[in-house]
């Protein structure tokens, strides 16, 4: 019924200027006579419309078919259009109850909006602040023909079992209860931005998208530590984590020991502590060692100006005050992945010392090390290819006016809590 009279008053307000989509989830056997409605309603008032048949998967079955019914707005929707969805009050109070139930916080309580900004669509739902009565008495005048759902009256699913069980009963008690939850839902509107302002200023002093500093986190509130943390996960998605995931991420990643390696996995994501510092990595990037493992040995030529792609970053052949000898050029020369255990001698430091030991002190992150690739001629190590650059080791080799791979942009974007796309500042 809101639907048809949604359809109904677009084509009245924005004539010539909408389309019309049919979802038909395929969950009931008069899903598509139910379209054919929709086709003979929108022909009749000169609308274009699309019927798109969608899947939906086994679990939350409600849940589901709201994930099917989004992607395929997303698949019709162009750039320059807004959807517009027949939501009214008692959706929303009902969703504020729906939402207080499963343990939602600010944002969730703040249920729908009238103008909704996504990252990747904007939905506009006008009939937000009109009750169910209103529309059923605009949609009688109008002689609007409609069909009702029955899975609306089904109760195994929770939004039907909310309107039809518990509706009835709080409302025999609070006659007012809608409006008072659709009031709920705005001023939760307004202080969940409120929120979110100060949530850009935390996390602008915490630190960036990918990497917090924990030092600074410390200084915040336990409740804004909560909040910020929250809100960090949740990231460009839809939906913030569990409450129960983000005490996971502060007792079992944050307050873990300085050396422990404890990673959590949510969304998509791993959060990992190094030293004073939490990362958000995706799969790739902290899976990388095993997803692109790094060849054992090869074989090159270099020549001044090419530039070379390794495992750590691509580097070009450029000369210097010091470097390796021209001679080198051209000539062959082998790089092997680091296996551990190696020594290394660092130009302009006294002695060797252990290259692991070098790598802690550069604060190369964990899972970047495995890109550490030594260059060598005859057993004699010429350097090293870092994330943070390549590291001329003292030979006979090093000159005056010599040459050295400089680094210029990194392949594992994140390094040392800063993502890198162009040249490596100095």
């Amino acid at each position: 019924m809101d639907s048809m009279l949604l359809l109904h008053l677009m084509s009245q307000i924005f004539p010539q200027k909408i389309r019309a989509i049919y979802i038909d989830h395929q969950l009931q056997s008069q899903s598509a006579e139910w379209g054919k409605l929709v086709a003979e309603q929108a022909t009749r008032l000169d609308i274009s419309y699309i019927i798109q048949k969608v899947q939906v998967t086994d679990g939350n079955l409600e849940a589901q078919a709201r994930q099917a019914r989004y992607q395929a707005y997303r698949q019709h929707l162009q750039a320059n259009e807004i959807l517009v969805l027949a939501h009214h009050q008692q959706d929303q109070a009902e969703t504020v109850i729906l939402r207080l139930l499963s343990g939602a916080g600010v944002d969730g309580l703040a249920a729908m909006q009238s103008i909704d900004y996504r990252v990747d669509m904007t939905i506009w739902r006008p009939f937000l602040d009109l009750s169910r009565e209103q529309i059923a008495d605009w949609t009688t005048q109008l002689e609007i023909e409609y069909v009702n759902d029955p899975t609306n009256y089904d109760i195994h699913y929770d939004r039907a079992w909310s309107r039809e069980e518990l509706w009835p009963f709080l409302q025999n008690r609070f006659p007012k209860m809608q409006q008072a939850l659709s009031r709920t839902s705005y001023l939760m509107q307004d202080a969940s931005e409120i929120l979110e302002e100060v949530l850009k200023v935390d996390l602008q002093y915490c630190g960036s998208a990918e990497c917090l500093d924990l030092t600074k986190i410390l200084d915040l509130s336990a409740a804004r530590q909560r909040q910020l943390l929250s809100v960090w996960m949740k990231g460009d998605g839809q939906y913030r984590p569990a409450f129960e995931m983000v005490e996971r991420l502060k007792n079992e990643v944050i307050d873990s020991k300085l050396d422990a390696q404890a990673a959590l996995h949510w969304n998509h994501f791993y959060y990992v502590r190094y030293q004073h510092h939490l990362y958000k990595l995706n799969k790739q990037t902290f899976l990388a060692e095993t997803l692109s493992p790094v060849e054992a040995k090869s074989e090159h030529h270099f020549q001044m100006g090419e530039i070379v792609h390794y495992a750590s970053g691509n580097f070009q052949i450029t000369q210097k005050n010091i470097g390796l000898a021209p001679s080198l050029l051209n000539k062959k020369l082998t790089i092997i992945r680091r296996q551990g255990g190696e020594k290394v001698h660092l130009y302009g430091r006294v002695g060797q010392w252990p290259l692991k030991k070098a790598i802690q002190e550069a604060h190369i992150l964990p899972w970047l090390r495995h890109t550490i690739q030594i260059l060598v001629i005859d057993n004699v190590m010429l350097g090293v290819f870092t994330p943070k650059g390549f590291w001329l080791a003292q030979s006979p080799y090093c000159e005056q006016g010599g040459w050295q791979p400089d680094l210029i942009s990194h392949s594992c974007n994140l390094v040392n809590g800063e993502y890198s796309y162009g040249k490596c500042s100095k």
